[in-house]
């Protein structure tokens, strides 16, 4: 069923993205990018690369709280060297990369593995923040005094969800699913529990979100004007959208559901052809800054080593 439930996934959104390319490829063809259009895809690359160095950093955070002695530079190094990873069937393997270097660093297998399962909780806990902060933006264009309120509780019931209370029981069911997926040694019951509440990695999650948001935001003006008012409304659909790219099974690195959502989300905001020239330009552009990540990684490493 498992099997199953993949390929529906995929088969429906390979459908969806088909259907409205072909549907929409006379409007796409006449994009015209300019100079100016170019040199910002070129910041856009750029910001989106920093966001993965960043988000290695943000590893190395979560190890040093959990007192191990960890060199920045050699575990950013690492988690770009290993970001290309998500695209393999099964959307572990980055992760699995990532637990075996910081075994070959003489970090402990439960301290490893609770690092890499962190992360994507983190992240998830932040896009939710992002969407509850962005989201209203999407279905109401004046949200009222009672969606404020909603928005305050829900905020509430996120920033609760990240504390070590409810954060251990998440991490310890997400290990059995990881070391299934992944053929390590499932956790003992003592498995490693955080101890304080992770606000330093939950705020820079936060800003790793933005600066990928970014990325995007300026991949849509590259191609077209923008406004500011439209703003929160991008930031909220890719937040939306990449969330689901993240947690949807049977899409290695959310390819497929992250275009899906987001054309579904802003074609009725904007132009379909420059949502579509946009979402596509952006993919690019991810998969060009995480090589990129990797390519230069390594190339420190053996000029270092």
């Amino acid at each position: 069923m498992k099997q199953i439930f993949r390929w529906l996934i995929c088969g429906f959104t390979a459908f969806f993205l088909i259907k409205t390319f072909k549907d929409n490829w006379l409007e796409v063809s006449q994009i015209n990018i300019d100079a100016p259009g170019w040199a910002i895809l070129t910041i856009a690359t750029g910001v989106t690369l920093l966001a993965h160095i960043w988000a290695g950093w943000i590893w190395t955070w979560v190890l040093k709280e959990l007192n191990q002695s960890v060199s920045s530079a050699d575990f950013i190094q690492v988690y770009l060297q290993t970001n290309i990873a998500k695209y393999l069937p099964g959307n572990v393997w980055h992760y699995y990369g990532r637990i075996v270097a910081a075994k070959n660093a003489n970090i402990a297998t439960e301290i490893a593995t609770f690092s890499v399962l962190l992360e994507p909780l983190l992240m998830m806990a932040a896009a939710l923040i992002i969407i509850v902060l962005f989201g209203s933006k999407l279905a109401v264009a004046h949200p009222n005094i009672w969606l404020q309120i909603l928005k305050l509780l829900s905020l509430g019931v996120i920033l609760v969800a990240v504390h070590p209370w409810c954060l251990n029981p998440a991490i310890h069911l997400l290990s059995r699913f990881k070391a299934k997926k992944s053929n390590l040694t499932t956790p003992s019951q003592n498995f490693l529990k955080i101890q304080r509440y992770p606000l330093k990695p939950l705020l820079g999650e936060l800003a790793f979100l933005g600066l990928r948001a970014m990325g995007f935001i300026l991949t849509m003006f590259a191609l077209s004007t923008l406004h500011w008012q439209q703003i929160p409304l991008l930031i909220g659909a890719f937040s939306f959208a990449w969330l689901l790219g993240l947690v949807v099974p049977g899409a290695p690195g959310g390819l497929g559901v992250f275009e899906a959502t987001a054309i579904a989300i802003l074609q009725h905001k904007f132009p379909i052809a420059l949502v579509i020239g946009a979402i596509a330009l952006y993919r690019l552009i991810s998969i060009v800054a995480e090589t990129l990540g990797a390519v230069l990684a390594w190339l420190d490493r053996k000029l270092s080593g």
